[in-house]
């Protein structure tokens, strides 16, 4: 019986995916061997000896302690793509209410309280329309920061509605770039992208290299009159710098999902609350995502989506045993573990190895269950991590 424990509310459709007879869900499980979360923050909680993965309904971990977690051998997956349409669909209104005069032409109506008379209130509305009307994003150009999985269903929906669309990604995968119409064009660096572009969605993750990356210098190069557009992580843009090129006139709109207190009462920033990926549908595929992914690792020991660890999948032979080690990325391990299943008479089927930065995962199969002693021995091998049989 495997034990999940989740924090925060997650979809049921999500829950759904744990079969009752192999495993116990809820929030206050102990011992748990997996946690299933959204927003609470891991910093700081003592970590049980039992865990041995942790999945982020989303896309970012910021509030996952990863470094951490991948000295003890935990893997932490997080759920890329699951919220991209949520996404991308708000981008699409976040243009829309930048170029049309959508917002002050409601604002506008709703102090007509004072009119009783229709054919009055249509007369009027007629006359001062014009100062409401806005302009097109047909033909303008879209800079998209971040070519992933949400990035790249932007620029497919830019594209779609008769935009222009260039990119910048200085890591864009191979998956991703498949995954990219080739009518995006790719800029060499974000200064070219910034200066050609009517409008800039950010679409990066949050990390150190990407912290105020919208900032001073990066501003200075923007097109005259452009707008904005961050629905990624509030880290990515420098909101001071951003305000000085606002009053400046050189930024001519900011729209972002996470605002703060000096941007508030501004014609010229549209804040939302944070819901860019705030909808029943994106919250169920989250949490769908992350249990099969939970479930895969801990009666498989396949990792897919995982932020600290690498990529390893391998199918299983029915009657066979399934061997699973963690260690340092140095040479020799993998061999001296080998030795331990030859000298102990465990015959291997099938194995894989990966490696990512400074870690590296095995899968082992072998013929028949291995008793506690070779478990024991793997685990105690110079450089192991974890280990555990399947």
């Amino acid at each position: 019986m495997f034990k999940v424990r989740t924090y925060n509310q997650i979809s049921v459709k999500g829950l759904e995916q744990f079969p009752r007879q192999r495993y116990e869900v809820g929030g206050d499980i102990g011992h748990p061997d997996a946690y299933l979360l959204r927003s609470q923050k891991l910093q700081g909680l003592e970590v049980p000896p039992s865990l041995l993965t942790v999945a982020r309904a989303g896309a970012g971990v910021n509030n996952v302690p990863v470094s951490d977690y991948s000295r003890l051998g935990i893997v932490v997956f997080n759920t890329p793509g699951a919220n991209a349409n949520a996404v991308k669909e708000l981008v699409l209104a976040g243009m829309l209410l930048a170029t049309r005069g959508i917002l002050p032409g409601i604002a506008y109506v709703q102090t007509l309280t004072h009119l009783s008379d229709a054919a009055e209130m249509s007369a009027l509305l007629e006359k001062e329309k014009a100062r409401f009307a806005g302009g097109e994003l047909k033909g303008k150009t879209l800079g998209i920061v971040g070519l992933g999985a949400i990035g790249s269903m932007v620029a497919d929906m830019a594209l779609a509605m008769g935009m222009k669309v260039v990119g910048f990604d200085p890591a864009l995968s191979i998956d991703a770039a498949w995954r990219l119409s080739n009518a995006v064009t790719r800029m060499e660096n974000l200064p070219s992208l910034l200066a050609r572009s009517d409008y800039i969605s950010l679409h990066v993750p949050a990390m150190d290299a990407t912290r105020h990356m919208i900032g001073e210098d990066a501003l200075a190069s923007i097109k005259h009159g452009a707008i904005l557009l961050n629905f990624a992580r509030e880290t990515i843009v420098d909101p001071a710098a951003v305000l000085r090129s606002l009053d400046q006139g050189k930024l001519g709109r900011y729209v972002c999902d996470f605002p703060e207190p000096a941007m508030l009462g501004r014609a010229d920033v549209i804040a939302l609350p944070h819901i860019g990926a705030s909808t029943e549908e994106s919250e169920e595929n989250c949490a769908v995502m992350a249990a099969n992914q939970l479930i895969d690792y801990l009666e498989n020991g396949n990792i897919v989506n995982s932020v600290n660890f690498p990529a390893v999948s391998m199918a299983r032979v029915p009657g066979t045993a399934r061997i699973t080690f963690s260690n340092d990325n140095v040479s020799g391990v993998l061999g001296h573990v080998l030795s331990i299943l030859a000298e102990h008479k465990v015959n291997v089927l099938d194995m894989m190895n990966k490696s990512r930065a400074e870690l590296a995962y095995n899968i082992v199969d072998v013929q028949n269950m291995p008793d506690q002693a070779v478990l024991s021995a793997i685990a105690a091998a110079t450089h192991v991590i974890r280990a555990r049989v399947i």
